[in-house]
């Protein structure tokens, strides 16, 4: 299928405000009900991997749903509707807990509408990145739409990252105190506002990108395979395995530092409106990245670009750790923390746009070698890595933040031992993942750019 400007442009918004409303859960859950509400760090992540698991049956089976809608509107339009109406008014009662709510009552919220936020999420996000391989062309197309999506996430990520730690205290009526004064407990109010406005405009994105982008309603029909046919060519599909376990293992190396880095700034630097700096350098380099590898992709073979982003990721966690043993940017100035999160982001770019072109190609690898087109299945495996990886991230996080001893009463001070703890586990864990993210493409991924021209040609002889 052809598309226009029009509908490039409705996708990216869709991207977009898909990722904005990702992001203020993923990014400041953890510091939310930890930090501004108190509860356990380890209650929170070990509830967050709890609800992942709960998504390993959710996630597929609603990829087999979605394949098998059939509507007059389409069969991912009406789902990503409808997901996102629900997610939306989730997202605001995430980041509303009653004032009245004690420590069991926060936590019994927080429960349920973590699980009801991660299954209304499922409902949209599967149907909506399913829609790439289902619309485009192996090859230039599909890397084009694949990049430009991902850079319009890009950007959603960043816009809650780099505004909430400013927004959120002048919502909260004290953005006029010094941070180091300032009672945490007060940016509830923030919160609540400011994810209001979040799903606000989450929920527009969507309705635009569900009136402007078309679906490819001569595509090869799934309905006549059954769950259980689905399922056994998704297991046979090891390239399909392979993308996916490199998924878990990348996003979940970006999530631990995701978590952590705020707490960072927060107690050892004890500057919020820096970590709002820092991120905004970071996820600028990431979107321009990441708007780039189509460019780069002329020059540079797919598996070797994967290969340049896993080692500028890992060079970045190291200096990270280099600098924050020595201490200088308490000298010279936080700026210098920069370099290292150019580097981190730099390469989860390249890699974020990669993976979705490996998933893609995997898609047309499955109908070439087992005689079925299962895009909506394998897409639901992305959501559900995804969200896995979030919550393996958060739980690591989590468990960390009380390993290392960090107290709230406290208030701004922490031990040096907590501060020293919390700069290894930001760093190390993500870069020993990114080396047995290496091994396991190294060893058995295989769908190089000759190989994909061979699939190409063998589906649309069958076609």
């Amino acid at each position: 299928m052809d598309l226009n400007a029009k509908n490039k442009a409705a996708f990216g918004f869709g991207a977009f405000g898909k990722d904005i409303a990702y992001m203020i859960v993923n990014s400041y859950i953890l510091y939310y009900y930890n930090v501004v509400l108190g509860v356990s760090s380890t209650f929170i992540g070990s509830l967050l991997m709890i609800a992942r698991i709960f998504d390993a049956v959710n996630d597929p089976f609603m990829g087999f749903v979605v394949s098998k809608t059939r509507t007059k509107w389409g069969k991912f339009r009406p789902w990503i509707f409808a997901g996102t109406t629900i997610n939306a008014l989730i997202i605001y009662a995430l980041f509303a807990v009653p004032s009245s709510a004690g420590d069991a009552s926060m936590k019994v919220w927080l429960s349920v509408f973590y699980i009801l936020w991660g299954v209304s999420y499922t409902l949209m996000d599967i149907p909506f990145w399913s829609m790439i391989p289902a619309i485009t062309k192996p090859g230039k197309d599909r890397e084009q739409l694949s990049s430009l999506a991902r850079s319009c996430s890009g950007i959603g990520d960043a816009l809650p990252t780099v505004l909430t730690m400013i927004v959120v205290p002048i919502f909260s009526g004290v953005a006029a105190i010094a941070e180091a004064d300032r009672d945490l407990s007060t940016y509830r109010i923030g919160f609540k506002w400011w994810a209001l406005i979040i799903a606000a405009v989450f929920f527009i994105s969507e309705v635009v990108f569900c009136l402007n982008v078309p679906e490819k309603t001569e595509a090869k029909s799934e309905s006549s395979a059954g769950i259980g046919d689905m399922f056994k060519a998704l297991i046979h599909n090891d390239q399909a395995m392979v993308v996916v376990a490199a998924v878990i293992i990348v996003y979940t190396a970006f999530n631990i530092i995701s978590n952590l880095i705020i707490y960072f700034f927060t107690f050892d630097l004890q500057n919020t409106g820096a970590y709002s700096v820092f991120t905004a350098v970071c996820f600028l380099t990431q979107v321009i990245i990441m708007f780039l590898v189509p460019v780069i992709r002329k020059k540079v073979e797919k598996l070797k670009l994967f290969a340049i982003g896993l080692i500028v990721q890992i060079a970045g966690f190291a200096l990270l750790l280099v600098l924050g043993f020595s201490g200088v940017y308490h000298n010279i100035g936080w700026g210098i923390l920069n370099v290292p999160g150019i580097l981190v982001f730099a390469g989860y770019g390249i890699l974020n746009v990669m993976l979705t072109v490996f998933l893609s190609d995997a898609v047309d690898y499955g109908e070439a070698k087992n005689g079925t087109r299962e895009e909506a299945v394998i897409f639901s495996m992305q959501t559900f890595t995804v969200k896995l990886a979030s919550g393996i991230g958060v739980f690591i996080a989590g468990i960390a933040v009380d390993a290392i001893g960090l107290v709230n009463e406290t208030g701004y001070v922490q031990s040096a031992s907590t501060l020293t703890g919390l700069k290894i586990f930001m760093t190390i864990p993500s870069a020993v993942l990114l080396v047995v993210a290496y091994l396991v493409y190294k060893k058995w991924y295989k769908l190089d750019d000759k190989m994909m021209e061979e699939v190409t040609k063998k589906v649309k002889k069958e076609q």
